[in-house]
């Protein structure tokens, strides 16, 4: 054979294998509004930067006629390229070969890459469009899903994780993405289940269909397993390429940092009025935070699943923060077991890859009542606690209103090592609230009160001036200062420069026991 003759086999090979399952099988994907494997790299990738490895990989098993159905890639499309200009490992799942099955040869494929990744030190995205484990390889197709999460688990920390649900995800197949640190998912065309309907109509009896069940809306409103849904394909893979822009390589490099035109010492007088007069009168947090990061630019994180919390990325003078917030505008900002696990998680991801952590905090207090204490509120609520505690990146806190009790404490306190604290002059900082106190501290005097109503509101206006403030915080040096809400902005650049230096360590250990 001459070098041409091998020169067009090995042309012909790569068109064979670029065609996946074939051109039906591509037009039957199309016609239900998703995009093929390789479609999906070509719109995360720069252009022209993808290069694919294991093209030529296929399936070793021989039951079931598998022998006579071979495909090049084995139902999956693997390498790297760069996203932004920054080197990212990438696995595509190809729903034309199999359903996009994973067979042993297809978990060797994505093992290769993440393996790849945590030497190189780049992250890993994933996109998921599978109809599971392919059956004729038993037990051996439940090994490599295995070999997987193992991958995902010993990289977790080490390199930023990304998994895009871009059709089926099912059955062992989810533990992947729910070991990853962000799932994105679209609307109409993802889902995601430990168990399809018709397993649960035969075993619960229950009538649910596949968007109900497992559908990008039910995983981020109901579960808060999806951190971001996209309208369509290619919204969902661009906003991936937008979070990956605020997230650093891997857990030694720091994050991107991106020139702003926004001044660093811009103030905005319009957040001296935001906090409104009557202390149980709501604002929305979200017009604090935009006003005060760079060119407004926030990207929230799971923005429809516990919004009594805000979680998300923004930039200050450039930098990339990590940003958790009370919302005053639901539930009153009130700490309840979603919001502490959507907290403490999002902590945690910010603290391995050196993101620093800025929480604004206006909270009455974690949330009472039965649903609460016997769905176990004490040990999700000292998750997000756990999740201050731990955490070594720099700290800053903004006390905007309310900070009562051990929520108080919780929301990076100085006490449990906030680097810089600020309150504004609206803070109220308590033990709780000035009606609950004055009932508490007054209960006799005010039992025997002519008129206990009038004498009640007379106390609780006392209480208010006397402790309600942030003042006596001040005096004993839990806040580095009050400052003037305007000032918010350039402040918190100040104090970034001002700890970009930081260092501050742990005791050795294992790993320590956060109470799951």
């Amino acid at each position: 054979m001459s070098i041409e003759q091998k020169l067009e086999l090995l042309r012909k090979k790569q068109k064979e294998a670029e065609l996946g399952g074939g051109q039906q099988r591509i037009d039957e994907q199309h016609k239900k509004g998703k995009l093929t494997a390789r479609e999906r790299l070509d719109l995360l990738l720069d252009k022209g930067s993808f290069e694919e490895f294991d093209m030529f990989v296929t399936h070793r098993s021989k039951d079931f006629g598998l022998e006579k159905q071979k495909y090049f890639g084995d139902g999956v499309v693997t390498g790297c390229g760069l996203i932004n200009g920054r080197m990212t490992f990438v696995f595509s799942q190809d729903f034309t070969v199999f359903g996009g099955s994973l067979s042993k040869a297809h978990a060797e494929k994505i093992c290769k890459i993440m393996d790849m990744a945590v030497r190189v030190g780049a992250p890993v995205v994933g996109l998921n469009d599978s109809g599971g484990a392919r059956i004729q390889e038993g037990v051996v197709s439940l090994g490599g899903y295995a070999d997987i999460f193992l991958k995902n688990t010993l990289a977790s920390g080490v390199i930023p994780q990304i998994s895009v649900i871009l059709g089926p995800c099912a059955g062992g197949a989810v533990y992947s993405p729910a070991i990853t640190d962000f799932v994105l998912m679209t609307k109409g065309t993802s889902y995601m289940f430990v168990t399809g309907p018709n397993v649960v109509k035969t075993v619960t009896h229950e009538e649910v269909t596949y968007e109900e069940l497992g559908g990008a809306m039910t995983h981020a409103t109901k579960s808060g397993v999806a951190h971001f849904v996209g309208g369509n394909e290619t919204e969902t893979i661009l906003l991936t390429r937008k979070l990956l822009s605020f997230i650093p390589q891997n857990n030694v490099d720091d994050p991107p940092f991106k020139e702003t035109s926004d001044p660093h010492d811009r103030q905005d007088a319009q957040l001296n009025h935001i906090v409104p007069d009557n202390p149980n009168k709501p604002y929305d947090i979200k017009d604090v935070i935009t006003r005060i990061v760079d060119e407004g630019d926030f990207l929230e994180v799971m923005p429809d699943w516990a919004q009594n919390i805000v979680i998300g990325f923004a930039r200050l003078g450039g930098r990339s923060v990590g940003i958790i917030a009370n919302q005053p505008a639901i539930l009153a900002g009130v700490l309840d077991i979603d919001s502490s696990d959507k907290g403490a998680r999002f902590i945690r991801f910010c603290d391995a890859f050196n993101i620093p952590i800025i929480t604004f905090e206006d909270v009455p207090g974690f949330l009472p009542g039965t649903v609460q204490e016997f769905g176990g509120i004490i040990r999700h609520g000292a998750k997000l606690l756990y999740a201050y505690c731990e955490a070594t990146v720099p700290k800053i806190t903004v006390i905007t209103r309310k900070a009562y009790g051990g929520a108080y404490d919780v929301m990076n306190s100085k006490h449990v090592r906030g680097d810089m604290n600020y309150a504004w002059p609206t803070a109220e900082i308590a033990v709780m609230g000035p009606k609950g106190a004055v009932e508490i501290i007054f209960k006799k005097e005010l039992a025997q009160a002519e008129d206990p109503e009038k004498a009640t509101e007379q106390k609780i206006e006392e209480f208010r001036e006397m402790f309600a403030n942030p003042y006596i915080a001040a005096e004993r040096g839990y806040l580095d200062d009050v400052i003037e809400p305007k000032s918010t902005r350039p402040r918190l650049i100040r104090a970034l420069n001002m700890l970009e230096t930081k260092r501050d360590t742990n005791p050795p250990k294992k790993h320590g026991n956060i109470p799951l």
